[in-house]
C-alpha cells in the first residue's frame, strides 16, 4: 500500500486522480486532501477514501467542513499554514495541483519532504522556477510532471542522455479560438472561450488555453523541468491533441507520445512511476482519427506565446510577473471586465513597468507576485 496526499482535491486533476485511486482502492492509503473552499465535497471525499485530515485553504469554509464531517476521526483545518501542514506530511506521493500562486507554499512544503510530487501546479515552475528547482536539488525531493506536454516529454527521455537532445516540441490544441479573426476573437465571450474542443479542464486553465498562455506557461516550465536550453525548445500547433509533446535527438529521431486527451493518462504515468498502471481510458483509434495535422502559432493573433518566451528569456522576476498578470487579467475577462484581447495586452503592459529585483527565496517570489497583480489591477481599473 503506498500512501498519497492531494492538493486541489476537488479540481479536475484532483477528481481524475482519485477516480484512478478507485481502480485499485486497496492499493492507497490516502493520507490528506485539500481544497480552497468547496468544504461539503472535500468532507465526502475525505469520508470515502478515509482520509486522515482535510483541509481548506479559505479560514472561512472551515467550519462547513467541520460539519461535514462531524462524527468522524478524520482531523479538519483551515487557512494558509493549515496547507502547508498538509503538504509537508510524508508521503510516499504527493499530487499539487491547486491552481495559481496559493500552491507555491504548499508545493514548497511538500519538496521539503525530499519526497515525490506529481506536479500539476504550473504556477510552481513558472513563478518559482530556480527557487523551486534549487529547493529540489537540496532536499533530493523528485519532480514528475502531470501536465499532458510535460509528462510526453518526460516519457520521451526515458532511457536517453538529455545532452544527446536537438528539439524539444510542446503541443498545442490552438484552443477554440484557432481559426477566428481578430474581429472574432475582440468579441470573444467567456463560455466560449472556456468550451475547449478537446479536453475538460477548469475556467482558468480553459481560458489561457484559448489564448495561448497556456502554452507560454509550459514554455517555461519546460525550460525548468528539461535543461536542454531555451534555443532547443519550441512549440506546434496540433489541433488532434493526439501527439501531446515530441522530442528529436540528435541523430534525427524524434520520439512522441501519443495518447487521448484524458489528464488520466499522465496522472496514471505519475502514479504508477516507473511502472505502468491501468487507466480506463478508451484507447487511440488511428484510422478513425484519420489525420495527424501541425502549424506554427500565429504570435499575432495569440501573442501570449511571445510575452512568455520573452520573459524567460529576460529571467528574474519577469516569468512571476508575466504569471500573476495573467491571472488577473483573466479573472477580469471571466467577471466580464474586460475583452478576450485585453488579457495578453494586461501581460504586456504589466511587463512593462519596473519589474522587481529577481527573487531568491519563496518570500521574494510571493513578493514580485504581490506587485504584479497591483500594477496590473491598476491597468485594469484605468483602461
Amino acid at each position: 500500500m503506498r500512501s498519497i496526499s492531494i492538493l486541489g482535491a476537488t479540481g479536475s486533476v484532483g477528481a481524475s486522480t482519485l477516480d484512478l485511486i478507485r481502480r485499485d482502492r486497496d492499493k492507497w492509503r490516502v493520507v490528506a486532501l485539500t481544497a480552497n473552499c468547496s468544504a461539503v465535497d472535500l468532507a465526502k471525499l475525505a469520508i470515502e477514501f478515509d482520509a486522515e485530515v482535510a483541509v481548506v485553504g479559505d479560514d472561512a469554509c472551515l467550519g462547513d467542513l467541520r460539519e461535514a464531517l462531524a462524527g468522524t476521526s478524520i482531523k479538519s483545518a483551515g487557512g494558509k499554514q493549515a496547507l502547508c501542514d498538509a503538504a509537508a506530511r510524508p508521503v510516499d506521493i504527493t499530487v499539487a495541483a491547486i491552481v495559481g500562486c496559493a500552491g507555491l507554499g504548499p508545493v514548497m512544503a511538500a519538496i521539503e519532504q525530499g519526497g515525490t510530487i506529481a506536479l500539476a501546479n504550473k504556477e510552481a515552475l513558472v513563478s518559482a522556477g530556480d527557487v523551486m528547482t534549487a529547493a529540489v536539488a537540496k532536499h533530493g525531493a523528485t519532480l514528475l510532471p502531470v501536465d499532458s506536454e510535460h509528462n510526453a516529454i518526460f516519457q520521451c527521455l526515458a532511457g536517453n542522455d538529455i545532452a544527446e537532445v536537438s528539439w524539444i516540441t510542446l503541443t498545442a490544441s490552438g484552443g477554440p479560438f484557432r481559426e477566428w479573426s481578430q474581429a472574432q476573437l475582440e468579441a470573444a465571450a467567456p463560455e466560449q472561450a472556456v468550451a475547449h474542443p478537446n479536453w475538460d479542464m477548469g475556467a482558468k486553465i480553459s481560458v489561457d488555453s484559448a489564448t495561448m498562455m497556456n502554452k507560454g506557461l509550459e514554455f517555461i516550465e519546460a525550460h525548468h523541468l528539461f535543461p536542454v536550453g531555451l534555443d532547443r525548445l519550441r512549440i506546434v500547433v496540433h489541433p488532434q491533441s493526439v501527439i501531446h509533446s515530441m522530442v528529436e535527438y540528435r541523430d534525427g529521431s524524434t520520439l512522441a507520445q501519443l495518447g487521448p486527451s484524458d489528464m488520466k493518462v499522465p496522472i496514471a504515468s505519475c502514479l504508477a512511476w516507473p511502472k505502468r498502471m491501468e487507466t480506463g481510458c478508451k484507447p487511440l483509434d488511428l484510422p478513425a482519427i484519420g489525420e495527424l495535422t501541425f502549424f506554427a502559432p500565429d504570435e499575432t493573433r495569440f501573442p501570449a506565446t511571445k510575452l512568455a518566451r520573452e520573459a524567460v528569456h529576460v529571467g528574474g522576476a519577469a516569468p512571476a510577473t508575466l504569471n500573476a498578470a495573467n491571472e488577473v487579467a483573466v479573472a477580469a475577462f471571466l467577471d466580464g471586465q474586460i475583452g478576450f484581447t485585453r488579457i495578453a495586452a494586461i501581460v504586456a503592459e504589466t511587463l512593462n513597468h519596473d519589474i522587481e529585483p529577481a527573487p531568491r527565496t519563496l518570500d521574494d517570489v510571493l513578493a514580485v507576485d504581490r506587485a504584479a497583480r497591483i500594477r496590473a489591477s491598476e491597468l485594469l481599473e484605468n483602461a
